[in-house]
C-alpha cells in the first residue's frame, strides 16, 4: 500500500497520471475552490499573529511553528477529505484523490503563463509583457527589453518544471494527497516567506530550508527528464546535460540550476545575470554558452520542452502502471 496506507502502488500509478492528465486538460479553473488558495490564506492568518522581528532566536521559532502547522494541517486535510470520500464509495475516494493531486501541479498553469507573456511580445506591446513577466518573478520589469523580458520568462518555466510539475507527481507518488498537498504547502511557503530579506530572513528560514530539502532529488531528476525532453524536441540533450555539469552548482539555489542550466544548453543561450528587486541590483551566476542571442522565439522553445517533460513523465507513469497491473517484470 501507498498514499499513507489508503491505495494500493497499483491504483496510486493510475491516479497520479490522471491527475497529470487532468491538470493539462483543464488546468485551474476559475470557478472551483482552490486548496493552494486556502493555504496561501492560512499563511497570512498565521504569519499576523505570530511574525516578529527580534530577537531573531524568537523569530526563527515563530517561523517554525508556522511551517509545521502549514505543512501539517495540509496534509491531514488532504488525508482526511480522501479517506470520508473512500468512506462513502471507493471511486468518491479515487476522484478526490485525483482532484486534490491535480491542483498542487501546474503542468498547463506555467505553459500559459509563458506564452501569455510570449503574445504581446510579438504584437512589440512591451508594457504588456513587462506587466505578465511581473506576474511570474519576483523581479522589477518596468524597464526590462525583450530579450531580459525573454530570460525571465525562460528562467522562471525552466525552474518550474520542477515546482510545479515534477515534485508534486514524487510526492503525490510517495504519499497520495497528502503527500503533494504536503509539498505544495512547503513551496507555497517558499514563495511568500523564504526570502533572504530583512523580514523574513529568521521567520522565513525553516520554510525556505524545508523547500530545498523536498526539491533536493526531484530538481536533479529533472535534469534527465530534459535532457530526454530536448532529445524529443530535436534540440541536442547531450548539450544540456554537459550545462548542467559545469554550470548548475554556481547558481545561487541549491536546486534551481539544475532545471535551468539544463534549459539553456538544450536552447543554446545563457540564462542568468543582473536583476533588480525593489530597485537593488543583483547578479545572478550565468547558466549556459551564449550560442544564440535570446529572443522572443525561446519562449515558445521552452514551453515545448515543457510539454515534452510532461509528455516523458506521464508515459513514465503510464507505462509503470501498465506493467504493475498486468504483473510484468
Amino acid at each position: 500500500m501507498t498514499g499513507l496506507a489508503l491505495f494500493t502502488w497499483e491504483e496510486t500509478l493510475w491516479m497520479v497520471a490522471a491527475a497529470l492528465a487532468v491538470d493539462l486538460a483543464v488546468g485551474d479553473p476559475a470557478r472551483l475552490p482552490h486548496p493552494v488558495v486556502a493555504i496561501g490564506r492560512w499563511i497570512r492568518w498565521v504569519e499576523a499573529r505570530t511574525y516578529v522581528e527580534a530577537p531573531r532566536e524568537r523569530s526563527f521559532l515563530f517561523g517554525v511553528l508556522l511551517c509545521v502547522t502549514t505543512v501539517a494541517g495540509s496534509a491531514a486535510a488532504a488525508w482526511l477529505i480522501v479517506r470520508g470520500c473512500l468512506w462513502i464509495h471507493p471511486w468518491f475516494g479515487y476522484a478526490a484523490n485525483v482532484w486534490l493531486v491535480s491542483t498542487t501541479i501546474a503542468w498547463r498553469g506555467l505553459a500559459d503563463a509563458g506564452l501569455r507573456v510570449y503574445r504581446p511580445l510579438v504584437g512589440g506591446r512591451l508594457d504588456e509583457a513587462r506587466m505578465y513577466t511581473g506576474y511570474i518573478v519576483g523581479r522589477d520589469t518596468a524597464t526590462l527589453d525583450e530579450p531580459e523580458l525573454t530570460r525571465a520568462t525562460v528562467e522562471t518555466v525552466a525552474e518550474n518544471t520542477v515546482d510545479a510539475v515534477l515534485s508534486p507527481v514524487v510526492f503525490a507518488l510517495l504519499g497520495g494527497a497528502a503527500g503533494a498537498m504536503l509539498y505544495r504547502a512547503a513551496n507555497t511557503l517558499d514563495s511568500m516567506v523564504g526570502y533572504r530579506n530583512a523580514r523574513y530572513l529568521w521567520y522565513g528560514k525553516a520554510s525556505a530550508r524545508l523547500d530545498d530539502v523536498l526539491n533536493w532529488i526531484p530538481a536533479r531528476l529533472s535534469a534527465l527528464l530534459l535532457a530526454g525532453a530536448a532529445w524529443l524536441r530535436g534540440l541536442p540533450g547531450g548539450a544540456a546535460l554537459r550545462t548542467v555539469r559545469r554550470y548548475a552548482r554556481l547558481h545561487p539555489s541549491p536546486n534551481s540550476g539544475y532545471p535551468e542550466s539544463a534549459v539553456a544548453g538544450a536552447l543554446g543561450v545563457r540564462l542568468g545575470g543582473v536583476n533588480a528587486y525593489g530597485g537593488v541590483e543583483s547578479f545572478r551566476a550565468y547558466m549556459g554558452e551564449p550560442r544564440e542571442p535570446l529572443r522572443k522565439e525561446h519562449i515558445v522553445r521552452t514551453v515545448g520542452l515543457l510539454h515534452a517533460f510532461g509528455g516523458l513523465l506521464l508515459g513514465g507513469l503510464l507505462c509503470a502502471a501498465v506493467l504493475v497491473t498486468w504483473g510484468i517484470g
